[in-house]
């Protein structure tokens, strides 16, 4: 990629991750789960590491992240990160045990290409993405914001196609299970507030959240203010009385690893 491209990229970043870190907090089920894949790795590269979310604190990591803003958030005391992109990696083959991918692989301008640095680099792999099979059937974009299925379905890769690219040349099949989603989940992703609808209504916690800043803004105001009138009306709680009863769900989140060694 030209470093005119490469500047684009890290501007999207840039946009969309401004206010991240106060939202997006990393909830302590998911952090025990990724550190649990993690294992007894002898070092980790984070890569599109962001503001760090889920790093484990007690292994040996270096990040990787091109935006500006997400570097910046990064708390006191933090694994060292540095500028770049998965697509090209300026790391020896197999320097790393452990390669790193939380909720980064549909920010990638070639996946394909990255897969295949994240997997030239470290010799297992622990990636966090998320199903877009199941997630348009949330009830927001189901109902309120088509759109934002529309816009993710043509930058998110399937579940498929990702565990194919990842698991090419691997001894065995990648390992894929569900990252369910609490009601009282702390890392404000789209699909994180289910069960607090009002959450939605909150400009930063939208901003915070690439599938509602790549979505038209127009298309996001028009159905943010369908779901307000709708709480305000009771609609909303009539509809989805079930889901107060519920302690959490299914929305499509997958921990995907493999590999082998470490």
């Amino acid at each position: 990629m030209t470093t005119e491209a490469l500047l684009e990229q890290a501007a999207l970043y840039d946009r969309i991750g401004i206010g991240y870190a106060g939202v997006r907090r990393p909830d302590p089920r998911w952090a025990a789960a990724i550190r649990e894949a993690v294992g007894d790795a002898r070092n980790v590269i984070n890569i599109g590491a962001g503001a760090g979310s889920y790093e484990p604190a007690d292994v040996p990591l270096l990040a990787v992240e091109p935006s500006a803003a997400m570097r910046a958030q990064r708390p006191a005391g933090a694994a060292p990160c540095l500028i770049g992109r998965a697509e090209e990696l300026p790391f020896d083959t197999g320097q790393f045990a452990v390669a790193l991918a939380v909720l980064t692989v549909h920010h990638w301008s070639d996946l394909a290409a990255g897969i295949a640095e994240l997997r030239r680099v470290a010799r297992r792999f622990v990636v966090v993405t998320y199903d877009m099979a199941v997630q348009r059937e949330f009830w927001l974009t189901r109902e309120y914001l088509p759109e934002i299925a529309a816009a993710e379905e043509s930058r998110v890769p399937s579940l498929p196609y990702l565990t194919e690219l990842l698991g090419t040349d691997a001894p065995e099949v990648p390992d894929v299970r569900a990252l369910p989603v609490w009601h009282d989940f702390t890392d404000g992703f789209m699909t994180a507030f289910w069960r607090r609808p009002d959450a939605y209504l909150d400009p930063a916690r939208r901003r915070s959240c690439s599938a509602f800043a790549l979505t038209d803004p127009g298309a996001v105001e028009r159905g943010i203010g369908r779901l307000r009138a709708d709480l305000e009306s009771g609609a909303w709680a009539r509809r989805h009385a079930g889901l107060l009863e519920r302690d959490r769900i299914d929305a499509g989140f997958r921990l995907i690893t493999g590999g082998s060694g470490g």
